[in-house]
């Protein structure tokens, strides 16, 4: 991790291209409800606004395991929100 700028880099884009990917299922799926996707984009926006709090905490003392657990939290969600729009079909 080189540092908290590209941290937040990396949240803002694997989230971003999880909104992005709802988006291109909802335009190649018109036929369908979009309850359950817009609901993934509430939880992806809920996940991006829950990692900067964290990020932005100035009262950690081991900066370098928090930020870590931070990244591997992403990973975490970002993988479960792709799975349910893998799921979406």
């Amino acid at each position: 991790m080189a540092n908290v700028r590209d941290l937040k880099k990396d949240i803002n884009y694997v989230l971003g291209d999880i909104i992005e990917a709802v988006y291109v299922w909802e335009y190649s799926n018109t036929d369908k409800d979009t309850k359950k996707s817009e609901a993934i984009i509430d939880e992806a926006i809920e996940v991006f606004d829950d990692l900067i709090a964290k990020v932005n905490d100035k009262s950690v003392e081991n900066k370098k395991a928090h930020f870590k657990s931070i990244n591997q939290e992403l990973e975490t969600k970002g993988r479960a929100l792709i799975e349910k729009i893998n799921k979406l079909g």
